[in-house]
């Protein structure tokens, strides 16, 4: 069975830093985009950060400067790191991936993790 679990949420204290892991599993062949998106109450899930299979980078403009998203290709794994932390930061946090699963459709899939609560307050 494929998955994608998320680890590494938490409540931190504003400035604070925490980093986000997500590891994908199963009979996969390969991994394409691997992304983080967030949703916040009330509002739209909405795309934090991308890295591609070949390390390419994007990050919404409310994130610049402050998060990094980072791959390891051995582990199927992407992490995110978070610094400086602020209350609008404050979100459920979801790992999505593009996978090509071995035996499976012929094209690459979109999965979902479970998602990560991130709670920044004093």
């Amino acid at each position: 069975q494929v998955q994608l679990v998320e680890s590494g949420g938490g409540l931190v204290q504003p400035g604070g830093s925490l980093r986000l892991s997500c590891a994908a599993s199963g009979s996969i062949f390969s991994i394409n985009y691997m992304r983080w998106y967030r949703q916040a109450p009330g509002k739209q899930r909405e795309l934090v950060a991308r890295i591609a299979g070949g390390g390419s980078t994007n990050y919404a403009d409310s994130v610049k400067g402050r998060f990094t998203i980072s791959r390891d290709n051995a582990k199927n794994t992407v992490y995110l790191q978070m610094n400086s932390l602020k209350p609008e930061d404050t979100a459920v946090y979801y790992c999505n991936a593009d996978l090509w699963i071995v035996a499976g459709p012929g094209k690459w899939e979109d999965y979902w993790g479970q998602g990560t609560q991130v709670t920044v307050s004093s």
